[in-house]
């Protein structure tokens, strides 16, 4: 499932190339970087590891806002930050648990002369109940 969350970059005041970074999203979810590639990299991990542990304690995740309702101050600017939480799961998040299904006999003919991976469709399934909509 790929996100994508506003984020609000902050020059750094120091007068370094660097930003620091906010998602008003998710709240406490802070980071920067030294250079604008690193703050990007570093928005794009700390997002997903804020939405993995929300995930992962069973609670809901917030709707991306509107980048244009975001109220900026000096020199800062709003960028969305896309994470892919199949990927980003899959690397860092607690593993897969094994469940047991059961479907009509029907059915499970049908899913293996197609060669369809029950597991793969629940997943997508689930991930849009759990997921908010976009």
């Amino acid at each position: 499932m790929k996100l994508a969350y506003p984020a609000v970059f902050t020059p750094y005041e120091d007068g370094t190339e660097g930003y620091a970074v906010e998602f008003p999203d998710l709240p406490g979810c802070v980071t920067g970087g030294d250079t604008m590639a690193e703050a990007i990299l570093m928005a794009q991990d700390a997002a997903g590891g804020w939405v993995l542990t929300e995930l992962e304690e069973g609670k809901d995740i917030p709707p991306a806002g509107v980048p244009d309702t975001i109220h900026l101050t000096g020199g800062q600017f709003v960028s969305l930050v896309a994470v892919d939480m199949d990927s980003y799961a899959a690397k860092y998040g607690k593993g897969a648990v094994k469940k047991t299904l059961t479907i009509p006999a029907w059915m499970n003919t049908f899913v293996e002369k197609n060669g369809i991976s029950c597991s793969k469709v629940l997943q997508d399934a689930l991930g849009k109940m759990v997921l908010p909509k976009r």
